[in-house]
């Protein structure tokens, strides 16, 4: 099963999760807004990729914190305290299968991973 993580007002996460459904691909989608998200998922994620990536610097709500709190993100304790706290900091969507993950909607990744 595929496990989508977004915001539903988010464009990427949009095209994403219509990219899914027209290619027939049965997902789960887990709001951010809802249900916030763990500690535990966040290291998970960041084992991975890094906690770096998993900040979107792009977004608006990177852009609106003040730059002193940008500062002090460092390390992973500080960038996942962030994260739980404004979940629009994470980069979107977060795509899970049980043998993939990934960031960001990728038209050409998506097919090479998920359509078989």
């Amino acid at each position: 099963m595929v496990k989508v993580y977004g915001i539903p007002n988010c464009n990427t996460v949009k095209n994403a999760m219509e990219w899914l459904k027209a290619n027939q691909i049965e997902f789960e989608f887990h709001n951010f807004k809802k249900l916030g998200i763990s500690e535990s998922k966040l290291k998970e994620w960041s084992d991975q990729v890094g906690w770096e990536a998993l900040i979107n610097k792009r977004g608006t709500t990177w852009k609106k914190l003040d730059v002193q709190i940008q500062e002090n993100i460092v390390d992973e304790k500080s960038a996942f305290a962030i994260m739980q706290e404004k979940t629009s900091l994470i980069k979107r969507p977060v795509i899970e299968t049980s043998n993939a993950f990934f960031l960001g909607f990728d038209e050409e990744r998506y097919r090479e991973l998920l359509s078989s």
